[in-house]
């Protein structure tokens, strides 16, 4: 399923954490890792200081990403390392664009540390701007972080976005023999009191129901043996999803970068980022193609 698998890093603590997961999947699928650092020499400072020290940095990023694949080598698999120069999230997606990436893991924050986390970081404009999968890695003490994956989770809204992240979550659980879990969450803060009469919530339900019974259908189709099939009410989808992970064991959560609130809503306040920020497990975020 991924044979070329991208880990950017910046040598903190948190990509550190997350590189344990990053080799525990390629070497399930025996992929080439490639291990990218990229010397920031768009900010403000970087451009105010000399080329020498633009030199160190990247001579330091050399020797991070030598150490990185040596720990990869370990366990037999093949490596590629490159140290570019630019702005990080530009160079990490033309570099899996051009080098014909299948996936790109990353932890969810780095050296800016938590505060910093996803608002305007890195990771967020990677996970925004991705052509291919992205696996995001929240290495906190309360992180959740299993491999192989036993019980996947994917939410779905039926939209075309939650469509291929289904897919992307059939071919997950397949791959690995998990158990494939869908789940629609109704939001109940979206209704408004006036709306939530008996008739109009069980036509809501109703409606969730089918697309939570097309999707095992479709899954079923694909190989997948007794998909679990749930569907919940909630204040917060996100809130919900969470909930659900903890209450079900889920290794990993699989969805789309933007759903039916359409991509002008993606991240900043969707569910997705609201996931990828706080869910104690692994995301997978898959990025419905453009037209």
């Amino acid at each position: 399923m991924f044979d070329q698998l991208l880990f950017p890093t910046d040598g903190s603590d948190g990509a550190s954490a997350a590189f344990e997961h990053v080799l525990d999947v390629a070497a399930a699928h025996d992929a080439t890792v490639h291990v990218l650092n990229v010397v920031d020499t768009a900010g403000d400072a970087l451009r105010r200081i000399d080329a020498g020290v633009v030199d160190d940095l990247e001579r330091q990023g050399e020797q991070l990403v030598s150490e990185t694949a040596a720990a990869a080598e370990t366990r037999d698999l093949d490596t590629e390392t490159v140290v570019v120069r630019g702005t990080p999230y530009e160079r990490i997606v033309d570099y899996a664009n051009a080098e014909g990436i299948d996936l790109i893991a990353m932890a969810t924050h780095g050296l800016r540390g938590l505060e910093r986390f996803l608002l305007g970081s890195t990771t967020e404009r990677v996970v925004r701007r991705a052509d291919v999968p992205v696996l995001t890695i929240r290495p906190n003490e309360d992180a959740r972080i299993e491999y192989p994956y036993r019980n996947v989770l994917v939410p779905t809204d039926g939209s075309d976005c939650a469509g291929e992240a289904l897919t992307a979550g059939i071919e997950v659980v397949t791959d690995g023999d998990a158990t494939l879990h869908l789940l629609s969450v109704i939001d109940t803060m979206a209704l408004g009191a006036d709306v939530r009469t008996e008739m109009q919530m069980g036509s809501l339900e109703d409606s969730a129901n089918r697309i939570v019974d097309d999707a095992a259908e479709l899954a079923a189709g694909r190989g997948v043996d007794a998909p679990v099939t749930a569907v919940e009410y909630g204040s917060s989808i996100a809130n919900t999803i969470r909930s659900y992970v903890d209450d079900h064991g889920i290794d990993l959560v699989v969805v789309g970068t933007h759903g039916r609130t359409g991509f002008g809503r993606y991240l900043l306040g969707s569910v997705t980022e609201k996931l990828v920020r706080r869910s104690p497990v692994p995301v997978l975020t898959v990025r419905e193609p453009a037209e």
